[in-house]
């Protein structure tokens, strides 16, 4: 049977008149989708989408795509699942992420490539935070690599770094212009505000911070009632999504000393209907050309910027740059200003900036080029792995899929983490050993794509070449493994 005839399949709507497309018409549409669409969308296709609600188009892509999962998902109808790529929205690309995500583990690697590729093509800013979530954290990491790869051509199509790109993936969740949602009852009111996780809440009228959204009453407008409360729903799950990668870029930003041009400062991070609940809650630095910090100031309420006296403070002339300072540059006067600051304004950071875990290496660890403060330390296997969320990357897998090293990119250095009992390619990490023991830390010579097992290991490098933050950044990952 043919897929476009099976089942109840939602049919497009015109925008003028809203009247269904009749069976010739969807013949025609389906023949349409058919074609190839590498290089550039088949015209026909181009005037569907101007003549139907998208909606209804993204509904009819969803039915269709639906069908061909129940005739057995036909490898030569394969055009009903890449019509989400084509006819696909907001809610599609929702939909589709968590069949993506599980897909490999039901032996569909190639079809959640697909999916990526589906995400992609949707190319909105829901779609590309569902790719980039991908990117971030999945259990199953040739895909995960591959929603990587995803992101850095997208990033390079449009000419910017992963990193710039990730500033422009940031969703603004359809929050106003002052980073909240007005919730209308119509009898009663509510504004959505977010903590310091992104985690969304409600304040009433008054401004009092409420447990959650109240139910809607008989006094309420029904249908209104019932679209915020659908809203605010939609709103906790998309922020869910994207809140811990948005934490995580900025924390690691600090750690990796990124800096941003004053307009993309206030683009990105001070005038983003989202990011704004983060940028408030840190310090921010003022950087000389030579990267030398200069002054602090945080991002009042209003978006001004002030000291940490609580005065206003002016962006100074010339070539600067802005970036999030390290508890290592800031003086303990501003350090002590603005802690108390964030205390009387109850401004939780989002994570550890001035009371960071700070730490040197000895003067013996300077002139030499292996760690050995944890010599003979075991610590849980899963910590190890998760390293990889603070920049670490696994090593090549050897013979047996066995990965013996995690290594830590440092510039022009790596630091290399041999482990004993290590990792196995599509294994838990814990099943080859619970505990993982760090049996030998050394700093490397060279960038860490090219190191490879024993092959190198004449290129040491003295530990002294490290500058004080990195250095500390480097122990703390490591002490945390202990903690």
């Amino acid at each position: 049977t043919h897929v476009l005839l099976i089942g109840s399949i939602t049919r497009p709507v015109l925008n003028t008149n809203a009247q269904s497309l009749p069976d010739s018409a969807l013949q025609h549409l389906g023949e349409m989708l058919r074609f190839p669409q590498e290089e550039a969308l088949y015209p026909g296709l181009l005037q569907v989408k101007d003549a139907c609600t998208a909606d209804s188009l993204a509904e009819f892509a969803w039915d269709l795509f639906t069908a061909w999962l129940t005739a057995g998902a036909p490898s030569k109808e394969s055009w009903a699942f890449t019509a989400l790529g084509v006819l696909g929205n907001d809610d599609t690309a929702r939909k589709l992420t968590p069949l993506i995500r599980a897909w490999p583990g039901e032996s569909q690697h190639k079809r959640a490539t697909v999916g990526l590729d589906i995400l992609a093509a949707i190319g909105s800013d829901i779609a590309l935070m569902q790719l980039n979530g991908i990117a971030q954290k999945l259990k199953f990491k040739a895909l995960q690599e591959r929603a990587k790869e995803k992101i850095a051509d997208i990033a390079e199509s449009r000419e910017l770094t992963v990193a710039e790109f990730e500033d422009r993936l940031a969703p603004d969740l359809g929050l106003d212009d002052n980073g909240s949602l007005l919730l209308d009852f119509s009898s009663r009111q509510f504004t959505v505000s977010f903590d310091e996780t992104l985690k969304p809440f409600v304040r009433d009228v008054s401004g009092s911070r409420l447990k959650d959204l109240p139910k809607p009453n008989k006094s309420d407008d029904e249908s209104q009632a019932n679209d915020a409360v659908n809203r605010y729903k939609l709103l906790k799950k998309d922020a869910r999504t994207v809140a811990a990668q948005q934490v995580a870029r900025l924390e690691s930003a600090m750690c990796l000393r990124r800096r941003w041009s004053p307009e993309n400062f206030q683009l990105f991070l001070v005038e983003h209907p989202l990011v704004r609940h983060l940028t408030r809650r840190l310090i921010w630095g003022v950087y000389s050309a030579e990267n030398q910090l200069q002054a602090c100031f945080r991002v009042a309420e209003d978006n001004s910027y002030s000291t940490a006296d609580d005065d206003l403070f002016t962006l100074p002339e010339g070539d600067i740059s802005i970036g999030i300072p390290h508890v290592l540059e800031i003086s303990p006067t501003d350090a002590a200003a603005f802690g108390q600051l964030f205390a009387d304004y109850e401004l939780l950071p989002p994570f550890r900036q001035l009371d960071r875990n700070s730490y040197a290496l000895t003067e013996a660890e300077r002139n030499a080029s292996e760690l050995t403060r944890w010599a003979g330390r075991k610590c849980p296997s899963g910590r190890v792995m998760g390293l990889a969320n603070k920049g670490w990357i696994k090593g090549e897998p050897q013979d047996g899929g066995w990965i013996g090293w995690m290594i830590k990119p440092l510039g022009c250095w790596s630091l290399i983490m041999e482990i004993d009992e290590g990792f196995a390619v599509g294994m838990s990490p814990a099943e080859l050993s619970a505990e993982q023991l760090l049996s030998k830390l050394w700093l490397w010579e060279g960038k860490a794509e090219s190191y490879g097992w024993g092959s190198n290991s004449t290129q040491e490098a003295k530990l002294s070449v490290l500058d004080t933050i990195t250095a500390s950044e480097l122990i703390n990952d490591i002490e945390a493994l202990f903690e």
